[in-house]
């Protein structure tokens, strides 16, 4: 776990430097402490990258607890530099799990404790989407709710006592038959082959996909308040584009930087009634609903303003603000599988009530599965169920007797 005296990296960049923006939501997702310094606002920057790169003055310059620094470092780089895993020990597991959010994590302790042979690899950061929510009220046993990056933690440290084997930073590219097992391919070129493959690889936010937007992602335009909203202390106004959970949620964390958060939805709030009365008894949200963006506005790299238009009178208004957070729903994790496995209208996998999708012996868990509620406990229970349904596939098609653990050790 990240303890509040952790040393702290410091990331030299600007806001308009894509790799600048690339390294930050690394160490973001990976719940690394770290000190941005904008070099176009701080006058002694320059001089200091100067000092470090003899004469030089690139970003992104990372510097580490240690004193050493890196130009511009890949994200493995950065995976090694903070101890991720980055290979497999082995070439060869009962079962492969895709994911290493809640389901994922969750499938993995139970595989461990039924005795399978289980290895998890996720793409980025263990712990998922939960690893980045500020603060989580809504799961079993804490009634206080607990910080999504301290439960995350506690998934991956509960899986390490087990011995499950962790891979980070890597992604799985393909999944294939060879006959009667799977063949996983994975970004760093390893190749995993496995009896049964479990895809809990999540879902990540939809863009809004107006003009303006790309250029400004990062520098203004965000996806993670718990990550990003730090940035805008004292702001005067920020922007919510969204109104269901993650939409409220994420704006109630911010309202404790920015002064104003404006919420702009294009229908009604969909959100939990509990979330929308905090919202609205709060006198620094400002909701206007039933309106569509039409574009984003920067200037020089920076965020300026949200133009939207009211979806009755077809008035045009612009929202100058110092960022602008999308939370507008999901799309699925999900395109290293091949086109001939089943999806729904979404692009989520379809699953039969063995929770295996129409590839034979690849099972689906979490946001990633048709039907799933995309709540964080039921993507703990979906984790569990997938891996128990596995358990019986491995038992009928490769005599895989499990020696599992009694439930109450």
């Amino acid at each position: 776990m990240v303890s509040a005296d952790e040393p702290v990296m410091t990331v030299y960049g600007a806001p308009w430097c894509p790799h600048c923006k690339r390294v930050k939501k690394f160490l973001a997702a990976h719940r690394v402490r770290y000190t941005s310094i904008d070099i176009d606002t701080d006058p002694q920057a320059i001089e200091r990258l100067k000092e470090m790169q003899d004469g030089g003055q690139i970003i992104p310059t990372v510097v580490y607890p240690d004193g050493t620094h890196e130009v511009n470092p890949g994200d493995e780089a950065l995976a090694r530099r903070i101890g991720l895993t980055l290979e497999a020990d082995r070439s060869a597991y009962d079962l492969v799990i895709v994911g290493g959010g809640p389901a994922g994590l969750a499938a993995a302790i139970y595989a461990a404790r039924e005795g399978i042979d289980a290895i998890v690899v996720d793409a980025s950061a263990l712990g998922g989407q939960a690893g980045i929510s500020d603060k989580i009220d809504n799961y079993p046993g804490f009634p206080d709710g607990i910080s999504g990056g301290e439960l995350a933690d506690r998934f991956v440290a509960q899986a390490r006592r087990y011995g499950v084997e962790l891979v980070s930073a890597v992604s799985v590219t393909a999944i294939e038959h060879d006959d009667d097992e799977l063949n996983t391919s994975l970004s760093s070129g390893q190749q995993l082959t496995s009896h049964a493959v479990i895809v809990a690889t999540g879902s990540t936010y939809k863009r809004l996909d107006v003009p303006g937007e790309d250029g400004l992602i990062g520098a203004g335009v965000h996806f993670c308040a718990t990550c990003d909203g730090p940035f805008y202390k004292g702001a005067d106004e920020v922007v919510v584009i969204g109104g269901g959970n993650s939409a409220l949620e994420e704006g109630l964390h911010l309202s404790e930087f920015a002064k104003k958060v404006r919420v702009l939805a294009r229908s009604g709030l969909t959100a939990s009634p509990v979330l929308q009365e905090r919202v609205r008894s709060d006198p620094q949200f400002d909701i206007r609903t039933g309106v569509d963006i039409v574009s984003l506005e920067g200037d020089r790299g920076r965020f300026a303003a949200v133009v939207a238009r009211d979806r009755d009178s077809d008035e045009v208004f612009r929202f100058p603000a110092a960022a602008a957070f999308v939370f507008i729903g999901l799309k699925p994790n999900n395109g290293f599988l091949g086109h001939d496995v089943e999806r729904d209208a979404g692009g989520f996998l379809v699953t039969g009530p063995t929770m295996e999708t129409s590839m034979a012996g690849v099972f689906a868990a979490g946001d990633v599965r048709s039907g799933s509620t995309k709540q964080l406990g039921s993507a703990v229970g979906d984790g569990i169920a997938a891996l128990l349904m596995t358990r019986r596939y491995l038992e009928a098609h490769h005599h895989k007797a499990s020696q599992a653990i009694p439930a109450w050790k």
